[in-house]
């Protein structure tokens, strides 16, 4: 059965002195070294939160050279770690010394096993407590208040805070993104966030409705107002009084219907098809498209006028393949989901899998990535998924860049988001991964602007 009580390195030659603080440290799980190298050892496989270290150490017993060099690697390895320093009971300017340094605390020997303890204690709750911080701190990475989006990527967490600031306004706002990248994830949250929250949220797609029915799906009509109207019907505007409508594909709406859009978007009122009222209507637009639509503009296919009134605000989502990890950081909750709702337990990505998603271009996107995860999943065997389960094809080179110093920055920024989304945050594992020591990490985590 492992040890569960919390680990106490103690990096002491003396094994008197060692067999003595054991015996008054029981309620920790007390690892002894005797050296720089031995304790540098313990510290990278079982990263202690507390150490104490003894200044004079071999091959400098009676200076404080080789203490030193151990308390600088220790700071600069593990800087949460909580070092205590044991100095002789006349060494004061070594114990300010060792505090500049990065220590934590001193304390004077002979050491009384009580008040020792008593530091020891504190400097394990302090450590719990900045553990906790970091952690919060790397959970609110991914997060945005826009519900159902889960990213870390700066552009993403940008658009996230503009959708803030645009929700409790009645601004038009054009979403435009690939098919996949979640547009209606951001229409919703336009709503969500919105003091409209309590009304309807009406969406329509204009592209998947025939142009035969879509006028009356958009405007509604009158009974009789055609073959088949047998009652009045209100339209998707109409419904959408007090709330939100979402127009998605916008760019497909036929031209026949631009004007009669445009319309109500300047006087805010419509008529029923065979109908002669004009009938109020508050609500909030938000569109989305995937097309470009100033050249649609310039082919003749889309309104201008239209174009201005529907992109009072426009917000370009960017592509998955531009939002360094998040693939793999999706892929991770997807697997979660999808393996409760098909009762599944214990399944994982492992690692040919996790290299897999993170080289693969998702040209669907997030829609791709979503059912490509719900797929492996019903089909992988064991407790594992692996890229044969994904069946993903061949990652497309990358296209060239001729400045150095941008190939390096975003060499480096890509390879820090996809660790930190592999390893789920976790500081130690993602350093380890990347081959540098943690301070290095924090440096280039706040170099790239992430948190």
């Amino acid at each position: 059965m492992a040890d569960e009580r919390p680990v106490l390195m103690m990096v002491e030659d003396d094994i008197g002195l060692q067999k003595q603080m054991r015996w008054s440290f029981d309620d920790y799980n007390v690892l002894f070294a005797q050296d720089r190298e031995s304790a540098l050892a313990l510290l990278r496989r079982h990263e202690p939160k507390v150490v104490t270290l003894d200044l004079g150490l071999p091959p400098d017993p009676d200076g404080t050279s080789e203490g030193f060099a151990t308390l600088e690697q220790i700071v600069g390895l593990a800087p949460g770690t909580k070092v205590i320093v044991l100095t002789g009971q006349n060494d004061r300017s070594n114990a300010l010394k060792a505090i500049g340094a990065g220590a934590y605390d001193f304390f004077a020997k002979p050491f009384e096993a009580e008040t020792l303890g008593l530091i020891i204690g504190r400097a394990f709750r302090l450590a719990d407590l900045e553990a906790e911080n970091r952690l919060l701190l790397a959970r609110q990475a991914g997060d945005t208040p826009l519900d159902g989006l889960l990213t870390r990527d700066p552009t993403m967490q940008k658009l996230s805070r503009q959708v803030e600031r645009l929700a409790p306004t009645n601004a038009t706002v054009l979403l435009h993104g690939e098919s996949g990248t979640g547009k209606e994830v951001f229409a919703r949250a336009l709503h969500q966030l919105s003091p409209r929250r309590d009304k309807r949220f009406v969406a329509i797609n204009c592209a998947a409705i025939p142009e035969a029915l879509l006028e009356s799906e958009l405007f509604g009509h009158e009974k009789g107002a055609f073959t088949g109207a047998v009652k009045q019907t209100q339209g998707k505007i109409e419904v959408a009084d007090g709330g939100t409508l979402f127009l998605d594909e916008i760019g497909d709406l036929p031209q026949s219907l631009q004007a009669k859009l445009l319309r109500f978007l300047q006087e805010r009122v419509i008529e029923r098809i065979g109908g002669r009222t004009e009938i109020p209507v508050d609500v909030r637009v938000v569109c989305a498209t995937h097309r470009n639509l100033r050249e649609r503009i310039a082919e003749g296919e889309f309104r201008e006028d239209l174009f201005y009134r529907l992109a009072e605000m426009i917000i370009s989502i960017p592509p998955l393949r531009e939002r360094a990890g998040d693939a793999t950081l999706l892929a991770h909750a997807f697997v979660q989901r999808f393996s409760r709702e098909n009762g599944r337990s214990r399944l994982a990505l492992r690692e040919d899998a996790l290299d897999a998603i993170s080289r693969h271009p998702w040209p669907g996107n997030v829609r791709e990535l979503e059912n490509c995860i719900k797929r492996a999943v019903i089909m992988a065997d064991g407790n594992g998924i692996t890229a044969d389960d994904l069946g993903l094809a061949p990652a497309e080179e990358a296209p060239e860049v001729f400045n150095l110093r941008q190939v390096r920055d975003n060499a480096e920024k890509k390879a820090v988001l996809e660790v930190m989304a592999r390893v789920d945050g976790n500081i130690a594992r993602a350093a380890e991964l990347l081959g540098i020591s943690r301070p290095t990490l924090y440096d280039m985590l706040n170099r790239f602007g992430l948190r």
